[in-house]
């Protein structure tokens, strides 16, 4: 899959006709023009025949591989952007000599003086308009802005409305230039976010120290980081200690300490010490790579606002112009004493005032910048749809461990039956959990480990897990039993205690109960924070569901004063809670979210309507399976991405409301013969500007 910078990209629209034109090709499978980016993601190598394919459509437009040295094309593209100010300056002098002298070139014969000023001055203004239009024309794609724009002002010309037909077209490259101007600082924000993978890594070769681009680096190679460098790629800390700033990945700009053994994730800066780093993953697989790769194409996942715009605009223009052909044809027929010239006059202005550019333009930039705001808020958005959907969200369910609380669970207590002894009793615990990845048995090991005990493979024959019940293992000839209350039940294993408080783990060896351990998780910091936030938002149903014990449930419930809670419940269990509260609140009209810390919530994740990954610093299952990953693991995140959620579609309708209204107004204005054709250019360029505005707005 190659990928391109589209130079001189600046209307949605051309982006998505590009788009369609490259994927009519029966050679191409992919091609995804993101005009919020100004790129081309294409399965094709063949940069001659994309670059043929763009200019069939699409002349201005110039393509430059972000891969290979570009400084040429660059260069070029930055001189081509001096020749529009250059137009503009040189149109706008020769339009005042033609307003200035107006009479005397009038007067010069066959309105010859007039004609050589006007003449070139439209032409300088209103040259890529007309041989867009053309192209169009012969492409049998008629009903675009350079169209109406083209009909516009040729017709002004027919009517003998010469300064008109210049000024428009004057006015209208104009607003085309700032227009762009605007598009391309939104891009600078957009760009700004997505620079924040370093260009060159230090590699140490012996004593050496070498500088080499980062897609160089490979799995097991040594780093050297210096203090205020950012991490070029993800890797593990073999000497030195530092605290790091990890607010490119999570959002928070609290410092972390990181030192010897610990993990260090790309896009994190050193802020006091240098350290010497191996290399876990390649450049394209790191954490910080996944999260843009994330962010840049969430554009592509367009939510329904946008794809109602795009086809509204698809049926909106050629609409707008039978309106102008009735507006100049059937008065002078059915009115007394209306004449062709005054309202074909007005059927003009209605073609000026009705171009789309505002609304196909600002509303895509609108849910881009919600995208680029939730992720410097640590919170990655995989598509704009999923910003829509957060914006509806009423109900919210919490898994409990690793989501709510901190996942880090530690032994508190250690109870034999009357005549064991606890560290036999702990030992057996860590046998039979020898092989377990649960975040209890990593705890039941450490346990036992800080109390010098140490446990063999040797002997081990057999180990299996049971889901939602815990371990059986087969050791030295011992059958080993670690587990909850349920699992003793069902092998009939005689205990004194049961509906102990807490999370427990029972254990019996050979069928004789030996006692049991208590694990305790505590609350996270900010989850009271995360549950108050969520009130204050409007969400007004907050459930938790849990494969943890109900009196330890209910606590937590209790303590962070939810609505409502499961407990006992095992991964499929879940879905079919799930399922009970999305039938529950399909009457209140509101979108449900499920949030969880991972794949082990993934049928959660995937059935509701939309799935929050508790993201663990870059945890590859999370950012994978949901689609809304919050990456510093904190619950009162889900408020800011709820509130980014709610602001994008605020901004997003105002700026409908606001385009739609004012072109409204303005056909009114017009068809009454209220509104010039140049109030109308300023109108419809003045308001596509301030949608684009409202849009850069978010990125705040």
């Amino acid at each position: 899959m190659e990928k391109y910078i589209l130079n001189n990209l600046d209307c949605a629209d051309c982006a998505l006709k590009i788009e369609r034109h490259l994927q009519a090709s029966p050679e191409i499978n992919v091609a995804r023009v993101n005009f919020a980016t100004a790129t081309l993601t294409i399965d094709s190598t063949d940069r001659e025949w994309i670059t043929r394919r763009i200019q069939e459509v699409e002349p201005e437009v110039k393509l430059v591989h972000l891969q290979t040295d570009n400084s040429h094309e660059l260069a070029e593209s930055k001189l081509s952007q001096l020749r529009t100010p250059m137009r503009i300056l040189l149109s706008i002098l020769l339009f005042l000599i033609g307003l200035l002298y107006h009479d005397e070139l009038h007067a010069t014969p066959y309105q010859m003086g007039e004609w050589l000023v006007m003449v070139p001055a439209y032409l300088l203004s209103g040259y890529p308009v007309l041989l867009g239009a053309l192209r169009n024309i012969r492409r049998r794609q008629i009903f675009d802005e350079h169209f109406l724009m083209t009909v516009a002002t040729l017709g002004a010309w027919a009517i003998h409305e010469v300064p008109e037909a210049v000024g428009v077209m004057i006015f209208y490259m104009v607003g085309e230039y700032l227009q762009e101007l605007s598009v391309n600082r939104s891009r600078r924000s957009i760009k700004s976010l997505l620079a924040i993978q370093p260009e060159n890594a230090s590699r140490l070769l012996g004593s050496q120290v070498e500088t080499i681009p980062v897609e160089q680096v490979q799995p097991g190679d040594i780093l050297l980081i210096r203090p205020g460098e950012r991490v070029p790629v993800d890797g593990l800390i073999l000497e030195g200690s530092s605290q790091v700033d990890t607010s490119a990945l999570t959002g928070e700009y609290t410092p972390r300490r990181l030192g010897q053994g610990d993990e260090i994730l790309a896009g994190m800066i050193l802020q006091d010490e240098m350290l010497r780093v191996r290399a876990t993953r390649p450049a394209a697989e790191s954490s910080i790579a996944r999260i843009l790769d994330l962010v840049e194409n969430a554009a592509l996942r367009k939510a329904p606002t946008e794809r109602f715009i795009t086809r509204f605009a698809r049926y909106y223009t050629p609409l707008v112009v039978g309106l102008a052909a009735g507006i100049a044809i059937l008065p002078p027929i059915f009115l007394p004493g209306a004449t062709f010239n005054e309202w074909l006059y007005r059927a003009l202005v209605v073609l000026v005032i009705s171009c789309p550019c505002a609304l196909v333009v600002s509303i895509p930039l609108g849910y881009f910048g919600g995208v680029g705001a939730a992720s410097r808020n640590g919170i990655l958005v995989k598509g704009s749809n999923y910003l829509d959907v957060l914006a509806g969200v009423k109900s919210v369910v919490f898994d409990k461990t690793g989501t709510l609380t901190k996942g880090e669970f530690k032994v508190t207590q250690v109870k034999p039956v009357e005549s064991g002894n606890p560290q036999e009793l702990l030992a057996l615990a860590m046998q039979a959990e020898l092989y377990s990845t649960h975040p209890i048995a990593r705890s039941i090991r450490q346990a036992g480990e800080l109390q010098g005990i140490h446990v063999s493979q040797e002997g081990l024959t057999r180990f299996t897990e049971i889901p939602g019940q815990g371990i059986i293992t087969h050791s030295n000839g011992d059958i080993l039993l670690a587990g909850n209350e349920t699992m003793l039940h069902e092998r009939d294993v005689p205990h004194p205690e049961c509906e102990i408080p807490g999370t427990i783990v029972h254990v019996a060896r050979n069928g004789d109960y030996a006692g049991y351990l208590r694990i305790d998780d505590e609350l996270k910091s900010d989850a009271p924070q995360a549950i108050q936030g969520l009130r204050k938002v409007g969400v007004d149903r907050i459930w938790m569901l849990t494969g943890d014990q109900p009196e330890k449930a209910a606590l937590i419930a209790t303590n962070l004063e939810l609505d409502g809670y499961k407990a006992g419940l095992l991964p499929e269990d879940k879905v079919n809670a799930l399922e009970e509260l999305i039938l529950h609140e399909k009457p209140r009209r509101g979108r449900l979210a499920f949030v969880g810390d991972g794949i082990n919530d993934a049928p959660g994740l995937a059935r509701a309507d939309v799935g929050i990954a508790m993201g663990a610093l870059g945890s590859q299952a999370a950012i994978e399976t949901a689609d809304v990953v919050i990456m510093s693991d904190a619950p009162s995140r889900l408020v800011d991405a709820i509130r980014i959620g709610r602001k994008t579609r605020r901004i997003v309708w105002q700026n409908i409301v606001l385009a739609l209204g004012i072109k409204v107004l303005f056909i009114i204005l017009g068809i009454g013969g209220e509104a010039s054709m140049w109030e109308a250019v300023f109108a419809d360029m003045g308001v596509a500007l301030l949608a684009i505005l409202n849009a850069v707005r978010i990125f705040r």
